[in-house]
């Protein structure tokens, strides 16, 4: 039987900006992890040093290392040691590297446990104003024009919120393209989220396209889903009068034709139904 004890890599989030956001359990992990892997030692080294925390060792993990590391940390794994992976900030693996070292590690048959905390993704959904879901995450767009567009069509027909990350030197042309793909949709971009300057503009694509704005760093862009096609009369009177025939009351009938149909409200269907029945009354024929 081995003597060595079965070590875990821990995902762990750290604040966006805020050194409070950074939970008792994530402070607890990272003093106590036998390597902290972190996409910038210097930065982790300050964060770190901010909060009071004694890392027993740090280490670089980033996407020009990540193949050539994961070797290095899966024989830790196996020699008992303890691994936390940060990223710059927020929570790893999301538009950061670490993905392909979670699945050598779980293939190898070591344990990992994310320690949730700060997301910028969550951040921007939970306050931008813009229906949080369903939605998809994209990440940061691709740099070339061609795949930043087909990108947006692609999940901009899928009726969900898009929320992305962009580099400030980027953003203005990126929304432009978003413009050109997906119509004039809502649109709040997501500045400094946790810090002093905190900042949510709000508004449609087209008040952002193409114009520059006073950004640090990168931003978190959410835009709102399209509106779907809405049904026709037609169609909606067919589906009404299919729903008053299933029986039940008049607004239960109205609430099933309205979730059939695409672009009514329930109020709308319920007038349909109404007109229906004062026409049949009318004519001394039965409303079913």
């Amino acid at each position: 039987m081995s003597d060595v004890r079965a070590a875990t890599l821990f995902i762990v989030a750290t604040p966006l900006g805020n050194p409070s956001d950074l939970s008792p359990r994530a402070a607890g992990v990272l003093a106590s992890a036998g390597v902290v892997l972190a996409e910038d030692t210097r930065r982790t080294g300050l964060l770190l040093k901010t909060l009071g925390i004694t890392a027993r060792r740090l280490a670089s993990f980033h996407e020009h290392n990540e193949e050539g590391r994961v070797p290095q940390v899966l024989a830790w794994l196996a020699g008992g040691t303890d691994v936390a992976l940060v990223s710059d900030a927020g929570t790893p693996l999301l538009a950061d590297p670490g993905y392909r070292l979670v699945r050598a590690a779980r293939e190898a048959g070591h344990a990992v446990s994310p320690v949730p905390g700060p997301s910028a993704v969550a951040a921007a959904l939970s306050a931008a104003g813009i229906a949080p879901y369903p939605f998809s995450f994209l990440g940061f767009p691709p740099r070339g024009e061609a795949d930043v567009r087909a990108l947006f069509a692609r999940f901009g027909a899928a009726g969900a919120t898009l929320v992305f990350y962009e580099r400030k030197d980027r953003l203005a042309r990126t929304l432009a393209t978003a413009l050109a793909v997906l119509g004039d949709r809502e649109c709040v971009v997501c500045r400094e989220l946790t810090k002093t300057f905190e900042e949510f503009l709000s508004g449609r694509l087209s008040d952002f396209a193409g114009r520059e704005l006073e950004l640090l760093g990168e931003v978190t862009v959410v835009v709102g889903p399209g509106q779907a096609a809405r049904s026709g009369e037609e169609e909606a009177r067919r589906v009404a009068a299919e729903e008053a025939a299933a029986g039940g009351r008049p607004k239960e009938a109205a609430r099933r034709a309205a979730a059939r149909l695409s672009g009514w409200t329930l109020k709308e269907v319920y007038a349909i139904l109404l007109d229906r029945e004062n026409d049949c009354a009318k004519r001394g024929l039965p409303h079913e």
